[in-house]
């Protein structure tokens, strides 16, 4: 027989999201929604390709191990064998080296959003991809970025959360300056594996880390107890600026970074109560924040972070002899969305076809009226979706039942007759007219 009927069972790859019909609308939607509230602030959409060259992925930051580098199977011996170009891991230094690319055509300060997969090679785990949506805004400016974009992006962030009507969203905030000032004014050598180890205070506790700040990053009993006390404030106003001057600790970039905080909370007052919350454990795992970060997290869940970002000084200096400070957040669309999923929150999402009508076909002999009764609804801005056959009308209105399609529409039945609509919601069922009927 050879291999003429073998059948290959299809299976999930791990880390990659498939949605069922349903779901992808509500996604598609999202973007739709998050597009909108970016606009409204008056950022424009660019796109960047999938790949990026292998100097540009690996410029900034520890991210070799997370690349995705791309070869063809049928690779030609005269290839490089050495991968020239990966896929993205994010979006924000694709646009960095858009902006020092197409740097004499931008008018700065450079407002832009993305809405664009991006792809980790990292193991798979609840919310986290391989494959995932990012929805990121940033704005970037030559030689200084003022620092009220440090409370727009966030408020903007915010907006974009709410436009979603999903559970309550909260951001927390700190700002680098002020645990690197800190440490670096008790004198710890190793800053990277101290503040990585504080970033980790809400998964491992507060033994945890005084266990990893002394075991790991080498610091005394006495010195780890003062690094977790600058961790452990968290403020929903600017209480946290006395809290911070109150341990004592006098650093120049402490304060800067204080200050810069303090500007910025003073600034989203105008955010719902309890929309943001000064952590002071934060840090963010990319290196090259320098100042505001923030973490978007869903209120009263255990689930990580379903958005960050904050402020780079010279994230473009890579590309081009400019310095191009910037700040921008990323909404990680298909972590939050799969999170909702698993937590039933679209059971209410059942429609399976974007259509707002489902055209009966009573008869082949009248598929010629039902079409253009069909073209003439989809004129005036309707999704219609024309039944396949002329099959039994009971059959055509399970049909739309199944998918969820909200109106079925009647054509004459026979000449002379009028149409009909029926409100599969309600039942009821009433003449219409094509040229003018409405929802």
């Amino acid at each position: 027989m050879g291999d003429k009927n073998r059948i290959y069972k299809p299976k999930p790859i791990s880390g990659y999201a498939e949605w069922l019909p349903e779901h992808r609308m509500v996604e598609m939607e999202w973007m739709d929604k998050i597009r909108n509230v970016f606009e409204t602030y008056g950022f424009c959409n660019i796109e960047t390709p999938s790949v990026e060259e292998l100097d540009v992925l690996l410029a900034k930051g520890e991210t070799d191990k997370e690349i995705y580098t791309l070869t063809r199977l049928q690779a030609d011996e005269d290839d490089d064998k050495d991968a020239r170009l990966g896929l993205h891991f994010d979006l924000t230094v694709p646009f960095a080296r858009y902006t020092a690319q197409h740097f004499n055509d931008l008018v700065f300060p450079f407002k832009r959003y993305q809405i664009q997969r991006s792809w980790r090679g990292e193991r798979p785990q609840k919310g986290r991809y391989r494959e995932f949506y990012q929805c990121d805004i940033d704005v970037i400016n030559i030689d200084a970025l003022p620092l009220h974009f440090d409370a727009e992006i966030p408020a903007i962030m915010y907006a974009a959360y709410q436009a979603l009507d999903i559970p309550p969203v909260e951001l927390r905030l700190s700002n680098r300056k002020i645990l690197i000032g800190y440490l670096t004014a008790l004198g710890v050598e190793d800053i990277t594996t101290a503040t990585r180890t504080l970033d980790k205070l809400d998964k491992i506790g507060a033994d945890g880390v005084i266990k990893g700040l002394t075991e790991e990053a080498g610091l005394s009993e006495d010195i780890a107890q003062k690094s977790l006390a600058l961790a452990e404030i968290k403020s929903e106003d600017t209480g946290f600026y006395d809290q911070v001057k109150s341990l004592g600790i006098q650093n120049d970039l402490l304060d800067e970074g204080l200050d810069e905080l303090k500007f910025v909370v003073e600034n989203l007052s105008h955010l719902p109560k309890g929309a943001i919350k000064v952590d002071l454990s934060i840090v963010r795992g990319f290196d090259y924040y320098t100042g505001t970060i923030l973490e978007a997290y869903l209120k009263d869940t255990d689930y990580g972070a379903i958005g960050s970002g904050g402020r780079y000084d010279d994230l473009a200096g890579s590309y081009i002899n400019k310095k191009l400070p910037g700040i921008g957040v990323s909404i990680g669309l298909t972590r939050l969305f799969s999170l909702l999923i698993e937590i039933g929150h679209f059971k209410e999402a059942e429609r399976k076809s974007p259509a707002d009508i489902l055209m009966v076909l009573p008869d082949e002999a009248q598929r010629g009226v039902t079409l253009e009764t069909a073209n003439t609804l989809r004129a005036r801005g309707y999704k219609v979706e024309m039944y396949h056959a002329a099959s039994k009308l009971k059959k055509q209105l399970a049909y739309a039942e199944k998918k969820a399609i909200p109106f079925v529409w009647f054509p004459p039945f026979k000449d002379g007759k009028p149409h009909e609509v029926k409100d599969m919601n309600s039942g009821e069922q009433k003449n219409a007219d094509p040229a003018t009927w409405e929802i």
